[in-house]
């Protein structure tokens, strides 16, 4: 997936004007809440939040580029309308769950999922510093947990929405169990290659899959694992 580097992007909205521009947001609804959250608030202090690329968060992760958040928005559009439930899975700094409480609203429920609890602690410290979602922390509608995100969150299944910040060796599945009828998973897959899948439930609960592009994440793995940089 190619980058969309500018130096000068040094303002929310003008990195969400930029990926309109490149192509990479077409929709409004996503555009919108991607200007709601301003991605400044959830990067280390001293970072470059703006400019088109991954970024270390600690623990050996990243935070992803803001194209990838985009697409990922886009492919699951259709399921954040207002009302609806999803689920982040590896939710890092609490960006993207951010942007999907955003989408789904008061009535809806987004979830966010990570195993590392200084990260769950901060991305809760973000949200509360965000404007738009601080909102639907205090209400419930957004909650961020402690928890093995291969296990999703059963809780609050099904979901209309699920997407994984972090890449597979192949789909848990536990997560197309907690998948709505009609609902969409989004997830890279594979080890050193990986790629974006997109996993759509039938409603006799078959699901399908299709390949959207190339990617390089950090692995879906233990919270063990991932602090010794496995």
């Amino acid at each position: 997936m190619r980058q969309f580097w500018t130096n000068s992007i040094n303002t929310n909205k003008a990195m969400v004007e930029n990926l309109q521009n490149h192509g990479v947001i077409t929709s409004d609804k996503v555009a919108e809440a991607m200007e709601a959250v301003d991605r400044g608030m959830f990067v280390p202090d001293g970072s470059s939040p703006y400019v088109d690329g991954p970024m270390s968060i600690g623990y050996n992760v990243t935070i992803s580029a803001p194209h990838m958040h985009a697409m990922c928005l886009e492919l699951l559009e259709k399921n954040l309308k207002p009302g609806m439930r999803v689920l982040d899975v590896g939710s890092g700094t609490g960006y993207l769950t951010a942007c999907f409480a955003v989408m789904v609203g008061s009535e809806g429920r987004a979830i966010g999922v990570e195993h590392i609890p200084e990260l769950v602690a901060s991305s809760i410290k973000n949200i509360e510093g965000s404007g738009a979602a601080s909102t639907l922390l205090k209400e419930g509608s957004l909650a961020v947990h402690v928890g093995d995100g291969r296990q999703g969150w059963a809780e609050f299944a099904p979901y209309d929405a699920i997407h994984v910040g972090a890449a597979a060796p192949e789909i848990p599945e536990a997560l197309i169990e907690q998948l709505k009828p009609g609902g969409r998973l989004v997830i890279p897959v594979g080890n050193i290659f990986q790629d974006l899948k997109v996993v759509d439930k039938n409603s006799d609960g078959s699901v399908s899959i299709k390949s959207e592009t190339s990617v390089r994440y950090v692995p879906l793995t233990s919270r063990e694992a991932q602090l010794r940089g496995d």
